[in-house]
């Protein structure tokens, strides 16, 4: 009997070269030695809260399509829990000042990206979503096992890199993996394409805060 690999081993392979070139980028190596300017980690901190701000609206918005109640209920909590959690991340090395930024390109395009999947199907649009939890779990884990404990980033590192947010991630995976299992071949083929080009916008995410991208007109 031919042995079917699930959606989410097949969406990843498919994202595969672009996960390997996020590990691969300047931000990501010099945050886990440590040698990261602050001036390119704190945009990027303050570009990160508010995507994260639309993303928690988009987390909600899934809740009330997902067909089953324990989906929801997992996909609020990610939306509520989450969300506090992130914001007091960014609290700890912004301040509580609100944010004075305006989105860059990068995060009105993945902002954008994300909130047009909401008139698709809702296996698609949770499918667009995932990337934010695997990637950042894995750049996570894999910064954690080279950082030393006097990084100064330590904290944002263990917040990404701790089993609470790996058990978040692997409940996303399962959800959609639920989705792609009772999805036809063309809604399953969308996941996969969703999936691939919001692995690509986290990669345009790091590298953006890097070059400190601003808009030029």
């Amino acid at each position: 009997m031919k042995k079917y690999k699930k959606w989410s081993e097949e969406a990843r392979e498919a994202a595969l070269p672009t996960i390997q070139k996020i590990f691969e980028l300047p931000f990501v190596k010099e945050l886990a030695e440590g040698t990261l300017p602050k001036e390119k980690f704190l945009f990027y901190i303050a570009q990160d809260s508010i995507y994260i701000e639309n993303y928690s609206r988009i987390l909600a918005h899934i809740a009330s399509r997902l067909p089953l109640h324990e989906q929801s209920m997992d996909f609020l909590k990610f939306a509520t829990e989450g969300f506090a959690v992130e914001k007091v991340l960014h609290e700890s090395y912004l301040g509580n000042n609100p944010v004075k930024e305006k989105p860059t390109p990068t995060t009105l395009l993945y902002n954008s990206f994300e909130s047009a999947k909401c008139l698709g199907p809702v296996e698609v649009e949770t499918a667009s979503i995932l990337p934010c939890f695997w990637v950042y779990k894995e750049v996570g884990e894999e910064i954690l096992k080279k950082c030393q404990k006097d990084n100064p980033y330590i904290h944002w590192i263990e917040t990404y890199g701790d089993e609470t947010f790996a058990k978040s991630n692997l409940r996303a995976i399962e959800i959609c993996d639920e989705l792609a299992s009772n999805a036809s071949d063309d809604v399953r083929n969308k996941m996969t394409e969703a999936f691939v080009m919001a692995t690509k916008m986290e990669w345009m995410f790091w590298e953006s805060a890097y070059n400190l991208e601003r808009w030029k007109i």
